[in-house]
């Protein structure tokens, strides 16, 4: 808009100087004929000075008719007649007021609706002064003026038109790069941080603000391996003293002769051994996860049977914090491209998060639906809910909100793991929650039927689901994530 506008602008300047320089060259053509045609009206006064009068005035109406249409007069400084009218024209035209001693002059004159240029001239012939005066009708100037300000004006639309166009093409294609730029820096993320934005080779600023920007990106990925390699390093390094330290205090329970203060504070010492090593086992996971976010063999899982077997395991931990948990799966096959393990462990997460945030006797509701290209499974419960506020940070890892902090156990890895799990399955994991009312977390898996997976083996999909040890082995493990 910018663009049309000062190129309208520019425009009508040049179309305002165009207009006027026309003006200007026509009115001095105009003067221009007049001074010529006053000009000869002395040559020819000068030549019949001796002439007789009959032949003066038959000589000047000669010269009015062939010069001016007869508009022309010779008068004394009195304002009379030198010589008679050439014409009935002449006769009868407004001419100006004869001053005496007045240099030449142009003057215009309005006659019969129209517009005149008059040029007064005074004259001297053998020592007498007269004044000459000639005119011509100004319409014909007065026509191509206005006819090339009509045509300026109603060019103003097309060329608006076309200014507004040309301004939008050029504005688009120069911001083009910068689309693309931005396109390029929105799509890297933690998971792609070794891409780069596209440099052009132009050598001008956006290529200098691609360079920054990989730059930038050099300094933010070598930063961030550090910490992924430190975070790696510092969970396996733990592992063992951990280990080691509740081996101890397991060994000193099973010692008849500790006394009872002792034999609480060994077991407080199992206790958080056994949480610190779960959180680990999640920061490791969570590790290899931003090393190797593919890393997982994903054949056709049937959601069906790994539900109800997920279901069946987690029945009796919801029922001992006086829960109740019902199942309500479709019957119809619901396959996916997954590993079965990892989905397990992305639905006990929830589950899990669930019954911790229920409160007793409250009810939860794990549901499975397939309809068109899309599997859903529903984790739904009617307890605390989450407030709005922490809605869009409950998947960053460690954030808990804060009012479940001391009162439910948990270290804020599980849902950043249950959403990684979800992105490696291409399934979308979102939540809803109204506090006091209950929580709904929402996963929506592509069909395998929908996935186009070269070489994706098909696999027995009951068996594939049914891995009770491996089940029982994740839930163990993760029994105190959030």
């Amino acid at each position: 808009m910018w663009f049309g506008a000062l190129f309208f602008a520019g425009w009508v300047f040049f179309g305002v100087l165009m207009w006027a320089n026309l003006r200007h060259t026509l009115t001095n053509e105009r003067r221009q004929t007049l001074a010529r045609r006053i000009e000869r009206l002395q040559e020819l006064l000068r030549k019949d000075a001796s002439a007789a009068d009959a032949d003066r005035k038959q000589d000047y109406s000669d010269f009015a008719h062939a010069t001016g249409n007869g508009l022309a007069e010779v008068f004394r400084p009195d304002g009379g007649l030198e010589l008679p009218s050439p014409s009935p024209a002449a006769s009868a035209f407004p001419w100006p007021k004869v001053e005496p001693g007045n240099p030449s002059r142009f003057l215009t004159v309005h006659s019969g609706g129209q517009s005149y240029w008059v040029l007064a001239q005074p004259f001297s012939l053998d020592g007498k002064p007269l004044v000459l005066m000639a005119g011509a009708p100004d319409a014909g100037n007065q026509v191509v003026i206005q006819n090339f300000l009509l045509g300026m004006l109603a060019l103003v639309p097309c060329l608006f038109l076309v200014a507004s166009a040309a301004g939008y093409w050029l504005s688009r294609r120069a911001l083009q790069p910068v689309d693309r730029i931005a396109a390029a820096a929105r799509s890297i993320g933690i998971r792609n941080l070794s891409d780069r934005v596209p440099i052009s080779g132009a050598n001008d600023e956006l290529q200098r603000l691609a360079e920054t920007c990989n730059a930038m990106l050099d300094r933010l990925e070598a930063s961030v391996n550090q910490m992924k390699r430190f975070t790696a390093d510092a969970s396996h390094e733990l592992r063992g003293p951990l280990t080691f330290t509740r081996t101890v205090a397991e060994i000193a329970l099973k010692d008849p002769g500790t006394d009872a203060a002792s034999r609480a504070a060994f077991q407080d010492i199992v206790d958080e051994a056994a949480k610190a090593a779960v959180m680990l086992e999640e920061m490791l996971a969570l590790a290899r996860a931003d090393a190797a976010p593919a890393n997982l063999v994903l054949e056709q899982v049937d959601l069906g049977p790994l539900l109800h077997e997920v279901y069946r395991t987690t029945k009796p931990i919801a029922a001992q914090h006086g829960l109740r948990l019902t199942l309500l799966a479709t019957s119809d096959p619901a396959p996916v491209l997954g590993d079965a393990p990892a989905l397990q462990r992305l639905v006990w997460i929830l589950l899990d998060n669930a019954i911790k945030y229920s409160r007793p006797n409250g009810r939860i509701v794990l549901s499975l639906k397939a309809a068109g290209h899309q599997a859903t499974v529903d984790v739904e419960d009617d307890g605390i809910g989450i407030a709005p506020d922490d809605l869009p940070l409950i998947f960053n890892r460690f954030y808990r909100a804060d009012p479940s902090r001391g009162v439910v156990e948990g270290n804020g890895l599980g849902l950043s793991i249950a959403q990684w799990i979800a992105e490696t399955h291409r399934a979308q994991l979102t939540v809803q929650s109204t506090p006091e009312r209950g929580t709904v977390f929402h996963l929506a898996f592509p069909l395998a039927s929908s996935l186009e997976v070269p070489g994706a083996p098909n696999a027995d999909t009951a068996a594939r689901a049914s891995r009770p040890q491996r089940v029982r082995h994740a839930l163990t493990r993760h029994s105190h994530s959030s």
